[in-house]
C-alpha cells in the first residue's frame, strides 16, 4: 500500500514540475511574439503565466502530493485565491478582445471607461459570490440579506459619493463631453483628461487639474469649445480713437486678423462696430480658431500685430483717460513727425540722398512691423523701395511645391522692394521681419527724385537688384 501511495505523489510531483516549467517557457515565447506585434492579448497571457498557473501548481501541489483534505481552510484558501486570479484574467481577456482591440468609430472604441469599471466591479462581485458559495458553501440568500441592510447603511454614510456616481452614469448616457474636449464648468476651463467614477479631471492653461464631482458638473452650465464641431469662434473688442474713420479701422482689423497665424480664413473673420464710448469707439472682431488650446497664443499674436497695423495706417489707440487737447495751429504735428524722420536719418546708408528733414514730403513714411508679419507678399505687386532702419527681416520665395526657402537676411541699412519698384509686375519673394521691424518706406516717385538728385544712387539699386535675382532664380518659384 505504500508503495503506490509514494509511486502516486512522485508522479503528481513531477507532472506539476514539468508541466509549470513547460507551460512558463511556452508562455513566455507566446507573449515576446504578441508584444513584438504589439497585440493587446500579450497582457492577458502574462496574468495567466505569472498567476494563474503558479496558483494552479500550487493548489494541486496541496491536494495531490501534500493529501490535504478538501475541507482544510488552508486548500480553501488556496482555492479562492485560484478563483480570484481566473477572473482577473478572464476580465483582462474580456477588455482585450472588446474595447482594446476595437476600431475607430465604433461602438466598442466609443464605451466611455466609467461604464467599463462598473461593468468590472459587475462581474468581480458576481465571481465573488460564485467563489463563496462553490469553495466555501457561503449561504448566498443570507449573504444576500446581509448586503441589503449594510447597503442602506453605506449608502446614506456615502450619499455624495454615490449621488456623484449616479450623476456620472447620467452623464455618460447624455454624452456633453468626452476626453480631450475643451470645457468651462462652473467658472473653470480646462481641458478633459479622465472621467473616472465619480469625478471628472481637468488640466487647465496653467498645467493644474483640476477634479469636479458629477454631482457638481449635473448642477452647472456647461460649455463645451470642442463640440458639436472643433472650430471655436473668439471675440475680442478694441477701441480707435473718433478721429480715426470706421471704415479704415475695420478693414485694418480684418487685414491685420487675416494674417494673424492661426486664425482661420475660411469662415473670415467679422468686424462689428459695437458703440461710440467716452473716450473710443469700439469695435468687436469675431474670428475663428481650429483647436481652442490654441486660444491664448493666437490671442496674443492678434493682439500685439494690432498695435503694429495701428501705427502704420496712422490709427490712433487712445487712453482711457480725459484728454484736454491745446490745438496750436497746424505745426504741432509737423513737428512731432519732423523730430522722429530727423532720428531715424542718421540710420540711412551714406548712399542714400536724403540729408534734410524738409525732404520728410509726400511719398516717404515710417512704418513698424512686429515679428512674423509680412512687409511684401511674393505673388502682390509693391511700388515701394523700404529701408531698415531698425531690426531684422528675411527674405523669402515659394517654390511650385509651394514649400519656402529663405534666401537672405536682410539688416540694418540694407534695403528690398527694388525688384518691383518700376515694373508693376508682382513680387517674385516675400520679405518677413524676423524681429520688431522699422522701415522707411519710399514710394517709386520719391525714388525717382533721389535718382534725379543724385544717380549714382540708381547703380547702387541696380547692383544689389542684379545679385538678388541671381539668388532667387536659383529657386523655381510658382506661378502668381
Amino acid at each position: 500500500m505504500l508503495q503506490p501511495s509514494a509511486n502516486y505523489l512522485f508522479i503528481w510531483a513531477i507532472a506539476l514540475i514539468v508541466g509549470l516549467a513547460l507551460s512558463v517557457i511556452i508562455l513566455g515565447e507566446v507573449i515576446y511574439r504578441l508584444q513584438h506585434r504589439r497585440r493587446p492579448l500579450a497582457a492577458t497571457l502574462q496574468v495567466v503565466r505569472n498567476l494563474v498557473l503558479p496558483m494552479l501548481a500550487f493548489m494541486l501541489f496541496i491536494q495531490y502530493v501534500l493529501q490535504r483534505p478538501a475541507s482544510d481552510d488552508i486548500v480553501k484558501s488556496v482555492q479562492t485565491l485560484f478563483w480570484i486570479c481566473v477572473l482577473h484574467a478572464a476580465l483582462s481577456l474580456l477588455n482585450a478582445v472588446i474595447f482594446e482591440q476595437a476600431k475607430a468609430d465604433t461602438w466598442r472604441a466609443r464605451v466611455p471607461k466609467l461604464l467599463i469599471d462598473l461593468f468590472r466591479l459587475f462581474l468581480v462581485l458576481l465571481g465573488t459570490a460564485i467563489v463563496l458559495a462553490t469553495v466555501w458553501n457561503a449561504d448566498l440568500a443570507g449573504l444576500v440579506t446581509a448586503l441589503g441592510v449594510s447597503s442602506i447603511v453605506i449608502g446614506l454614510a456615502l450619499q455624495d459619493t454615490l449621488g456623484s456616481v449616479m450623476s456620472g452614469i447620467a452623464l455618460l448616457f447624455e454624452r456633453p463631453f468626452s476626453v480631450g474636449d475643451w470645457l468651462t464648468v462652473g467658472g473653470v476651463t480646462g481641458q478633459v483628461i479622465d472621467i473616472n467614477w465619480r469625478a471628472v479631471r481637468l488640466q487647465t492653461f496653467d498645467r493644474e487639474m483640476i477634479i469636479i464631482p458629477h454631482k457638481l458638473i449635473g448642477n452647472e452650465i456647461i460649455r463645451n469649445f470642442s463640440r458639436p464641431i472643433a472650430i471655436h469662434a473668439e471675440r475680442i473688442r478694441h477701441g480707435f480713437s473718433y478721429n480715426d474713420p470706421p471704415n479704415l479701422a475695420k478693414h485694418v482689423l480684418l487685414t491685420t486678423a487675416l494674417e494673424t497665424e492661426g486664425i482661420l480664413k475660411d469662415p473670415e473673420p467679422e468686424i462689428f462696430t459695437i458703440s461710440y464710448d467716452d473716450f473710443a469707439i469700439t469695435y468687436e472682431v469675431k474670428f475663428y480658431i481650429s483647436d481652442y488650446c490654441d486660444i491664448e497664443s493666437i490671442r496674443d499674436r492678434f493682439m500685439s500685430r494690432i498695435w503694429y497695423a495701428a501705427q502704420r495706417n496712422s490709427l490712433t489707440i487712445p487712453f482711457p483717460i480725459r484728454t484736454l487737447y491745446h490745438f496750436h495751429g497746424p505745426t504741432s504735428q509737423a513737428q512731432g513727425t519732423s523730430k522722429k524722420f530727423t532720428e531715424s536719418l542718421q540710420s540711412l546708408p551714406s548712399f542714400v540722398p536724403l540729408q534734410n528733414p524738409d525732404s520728410a514730403a509726400d511719398g516717404i513714411d515710417l512704418q513698424h512691423y512686429g515679428a512674423g508679419e509680412k512687409v511684401i507678399w511674393q505673388g502682390v505687386s509693391n511700388n515701394a523701395l523700404y529701408i531698415v532702419i531698425a531690426g531684422k527681416a528675411m527674405m523669402t520665395v515659394c517654390d511650385r511645391d509651394h514649400l519656402e526657402h529663405e534666401l537672405l537676411t536682410i539688416k540694418t541699412g540694407e534695403f528690398f522692394g527694388e525688384m518691383t519698384l518700376f515694373s508693376g509686375e508682382p513680387s517674385p519673394i516675400s520679405v518677413t521681419a524676423i524681429a520688431d521691424l522699422e522701415v522707411m518706406m519710399l514710394s517709386a516717385s520719391a525714388v525717382n527724385q533721389m535718382i534725379d538728385r543724385q544717380p549714382s544712387f540708381a547703380r547702387e539699386i541696380s547692383q544689389i537688384l542684379e545679385t538678388r535675382r541671381r539668388v532667387v532664380n536659383t529657386i523655381p518659384p510658382i506661378q502668381g
